[in-house]
């Protein structure tokens, strides 16, 4: 039996990455796996509470973020090992950049990984990811570490099928950036990179999706606020669903993900999904998901380069249609297939 940790995941109202990953891959996972959370000290059924019969033959499966502090108790639980336990490991952003990330998790993070030790099965986002994890246990000292193998986690971020031709775009040209709005994802490099192109004539749109950092935001929205009364280009969509983000990406030209550091990219992915070329930042992680093509790459913070490569598809459309055609015939992981992946893996080591 497989039993799926969405002790968060079941209350999470907004879509962050991690709440993306667990959703749908409990939505795939479907009968396969019964969803668990943890409470008062023990996980659980997720509905109707009572508790486990848990076996050793059972794995528990956890793309969630945890520590001692949010479940006490939980270090005493992997240690007992009442069943095998296999997590989805996302990055170890907060201990390399430690300056953009909540201080709650950079702090309770070296947990987090010590915990993770104690597993039998991690999957990796990426293989940076993994890297990064297996570095840190080296650093750590973990002389056993439990296998990391990567997982490639689905593109497609709604359940409708894969768009098969581009959708023509908005009359006017137009663009979208998607992700929580705080430094790492660094929107206001993107919108300073916009203004000098709105200066120069240039008249676009650019839609700017996710909701704000509490902790780290509020400066950046302050700031696009100030610009859309000058640049009436610039919009902004605190609580975009599903539906509407979809409805954006039939409007544009290219997405735009101009972020310094990710365990994956999905932003990237879904763009890739809809036929949507994606002017990304060129970072090993995302040349990762970039190689199969429509992506264009352009330096990390580098003004000149990303004016270039906005102006690029803002413009000129032979450009924007080699891309659109990449991403269209590109081969792209689903959900389905990360689901699968982790049943049949689970499966033949219950055996």
């Amino acid at each position: 039996m497989i039993f799926f940790d969405v002790t968060k995941t079941g209350w999470a109202r907004h879509r962050s990455g991690l709440t993306r990953v667990s959703s749908r891959l409990a939505e795939e996972l479907g009968a396969a796996a019964a969803p668990v959370r943890w409470d008062r000290g023990a996980f659980r059924p997720a509905h109707g509470g009572g508790t486990l019969d848990l076996r050793p033959a059972d794995w528990l499966l956890t793309g969630e973020l945890f520590s001692e502090e949010e479940r006490p108790g939980l270090g005493a639980f992997i240690a007992a090992k009442p069943c095998r336990l296999a997590a989805i490991f996302h990055d170890n952003i907060p201990l390399r950049l430690p300056h953009v990330t909540w201080p709650q998790s950079v702090e309770r993070h070296p947990g987090y990984v010590k915990l993770l030790a104690g597993f039998d099965r991690i999957w990796a986002v990426s293989a940076v990811s993994r890297d990064d994890l297996l570095g840190f246990w080296q650093w750590q000292g973990v002389a056993s570490p439990p296998p990391v193998e990567v997982l490639a986690l689905g593109a497609d971020f709604t359940r409708q099928p894969r768009e098969t031709r581009r959708p023509p775009a908005a009359e006017r040209p137009a663009l979208v950036c998607v992700g929580i709005i705080e430094p790492r994802k660094n929107q206001a490099f993107l919108v300073e990179t916009c203004t000098g192109l709105w200066d120069e004539g240039l008249d676009f749109t650019l839609h700017l999706v996710g909701r704000v950092n509490p902790h780290f935001g509020r400066k950046i929205l302050k700031r696009i606020m100030a610009l859309q009364k000058r640049y009436p280009g610039l919009q902004f969509h605190e609580a975009a669903d599903d539906e509407l983000l979809r409805w954006i990406y039939g409007q544009v030209r290219a997405s735009v993900f101009p972020t310094i550091a990710e365990g994956c990219g999905l932003p990237l992915l879904e763009a890739l999904w809809v036929g949507v070329p994606c002017v990304c930042s060129d970072l090993p992680v995302l040349r990762e998901n970039m190689a199969g093509g429509g992506c264009l790459p352009a330096k990390p913070d580098d003004r000149a380069a990303w004016r270039t490569a906005l102006r690029s598809v803002l413009t000129d459309d032979a450009v924007v249609s080699r891309l659109a055609e990449e991403a269209l015939t590109r081969p792209l992981p689903t959900w389905a297939q990360a689901a699968e992946t982790l049943r049949r893996e689970l499966d033949r080591r219950s055996v």
